[in-house]
């Protein structure tokens, strides 16, 4: 077989759902595991929309779970896999009859990945919520935004994605290494709250040093201090700043020829003299176009970039030369990331439509064609 990745060989059922689940089935796919997903016979429900790239890189099983007959199949594919991956809400595997004892009992060394906002146990677990209310509740969210203004949710890339999906992705491999080294199977349980409080485990510690307050807007790194900020520019568009050490700053004056002729250069340490520096680099910035700004700073240690929309991004030089975006079939999107020098990763698939291999997926597992036939006309597949 074709090298596809480091988890080349990995089997995943992946049960449909949205958002965080997905992400971390696509970051298994995308490292070479073959990552079946389970969908809703007939498509609709979770993930239908067409082209979602969350599901690239899998294959797509429809099944009714709601009889019998799909639950005991899902169970027998999960027989011969090596993990699975649920974001139900909790005690919905369980009433389906593919709880992590259930499918344990099927396959004792599987890794049973499971994700949710609040967790599988604790007073909310039984509780709805979304993105932004897992980040109200871990203090994440009140750090986002200006000084005295509202928290501002940061998409949903911080909870969803980067505390849920990719703790996921991360504990499905640990525990995979662990059963390959002779543990038995386990469960997985990765909570956003959970995850997004361990992104967050820098700024608990410097708020212990003393180093960082609870406004938000007035630190180092949320946009408090002037040189680790955006600012505006003649068109209307932004740089980012980045010159947080000395010699770095020390640059970005030189070669922005900063402060203008009238303007005050304050200490750059004293947090008092913040906002005329702030507002002595906001004049300057909007003397030249963003474009201007970069073509005079790119390739430099001043530690500015401009600030890229979504259409621009894959076309940036260093995004380009890197190959940080692909476009299989036209359809431009991230590469898979990071990278491995002797196990590459790739874009082998696009986004399946809903039970689109149901027949070489059954095939696989064993299934006659009358089989595979009798299950479609009861309606147990699609």
């Amino acid at each position: 077989m074709t090298n596809q990745g480091p988890l080349t060989g990995v089997r995943v059922i992946e049960l449909a759902g949205i958002g965080p689940g997905p992400f971390a089935a696509m970051m298994l796919a995308d490292l070479g595991a073959d990552v079946v997903r389970v969908d809703r016979v007939g498509g609709g429900g979770f993930g239908a929309f067409p082209g979602d790239l969350l599901n690239r890189n899998r294959r797509s099983l429809a099944v009714d779970l709601k009889q019998p007959a799909g639950r005991e199949l899902v169970r027998d594919l999960v027989a011969g896999a090596d993990a699975l991956v649920e974001g139900f809400r909790p005690g919905v595997a369980e009433r389906l009859g593919l709880s992590p004892a259930d499918c344990l009992a099927a396959n004792p060394r599987l890794v049973y990945g499971r994700m949710t906002g609040w967790g599988q146990d604790g007073p909310l677990a039984s509780t709805a919520g979304h993105d932004i209310d897992y980040l109200a509740l871990t203090g994440a969210l009140h750090g986002v935004g200006r000084a005295g203004e509202p928290p501002v949710p940061p998409m949903n890339l911080l909870g969803d994605f980067g505390g849920g999906g990719m703790m996921l992705a991360l504990g499905i491999v640990a525990a995979l290494y662990a059963v390959r080294g002779g543990a038995s199977g386990q469960v997985v349980d990765a909570a956003i709250v959970d995850g997004v409080s361990v992104l967050a485990t820098q700024i608990h510690a410097l708020r212990g040093l003393g180093l960082w307050q609870d406004p938000r807007g007035v630190n180092l790194l949320d946009g408090g201090a002037p040189f680790y900020d955006t600012y505006e520019c003649a068109d209307g568009r932004y740089v980012a700043v980045g010159a947080l050490e000395p010699q770095f700053y020390a640059e970005l004056v030189r070669l922005t020829g900063f402060p203008l002729d009238g303007d005050d250069a304050p200490d750059r340490d004293d947090p008092a003299t913040w906002p005329a520096l702030r507002a002595a680099w906001a004049r300057l910035f909007r003397t030249r176009t963003r474009d201007e700004w970069a073509a005079l700073l790119d390739g430099t240690d001043a530690c500015v970039a401009p600030v890229l929309d979504w259409a621009e991004a894959p076309r940036h030089p260093h995004l380009a030369a890197r190959e940080v975006f692909v476009a299989p079939d036209g359809v431009t999107q991230p590469a898979p990331a990071p990278r491995f020098s002797g196990t590459p990763t790739s874009v082998r698939r696009p986004p399946p439509a809903p039970g689109e291999h149901t027949d070489e997926v059954l095939a696989e597992a064993g299934l006659d064609v009358d089989r595979i036939a009798a299950l479609r006309a009861a309606g147990t597949v699609g």
